[in-house]
């Protein structure tokens, strides 16, 4: 009996743990669990400006909790659904997602924004990581 389904399993369980672990830390968390979700060379391709590496892509977070858009005290709320996981090797990965991102969460929920998130994976060691973000937005 092979362990290959397992192995798939575990594989793409840790996936959408990181596709969840990076919305939760951009609605509240620390930035540099944030950024350690990202490869070293990772792209976030937003359509009005991408965001390469680790601390071009915290730049950008930093950006946005200064201007009270996400992180701690703006009750932000993004909401990932529909997640696809297609396993392309054993240290490759592909995900869609859809997102949904919702601000004054804490009193007047607005939808601001939504859209797809196709991401793509490496492993590195036994730990997966984003390395690419392109972002549809509508």
């Amino acid at each position: 009996m092979s362990d290959a389904p397992a192995a798939q399993t575990a594989a793409e369980l840790k996936i959408r743990n990181v596709i969840a672990r990076i919305a939760l830390l951009a609605d509240q968390g620390d930035l540099d669990e944030y950024v350690d979700q990202f490869t070293e060379d990772s792209l976030w391709a937003f359509p009005d400006g991408p965001r390469r590496g680790r601390a071009d892509i915290r730049a950008g977070a930093e950006e946005r909790r200064a201007g009270g858009v996400t992180g701690p005290g703006s009750a932000p709320r993004h909401v990932i659904a529909t997640v696809s996981v297609q396993l392309e090797g054993e240290d490759a990965a592909t995900a869609d997602s859809y997102w949904l991102f919702y601000q004054h969460t804490a009193t007047s929920p607005t939808l601001f924004n939504m859209g797809l998130y196709h991401d793509t994976f490496a492993r590195q060691g036994d730990v997966w990581r984003l390395a690419r973000r392109d972002i549809t937005l509508g």
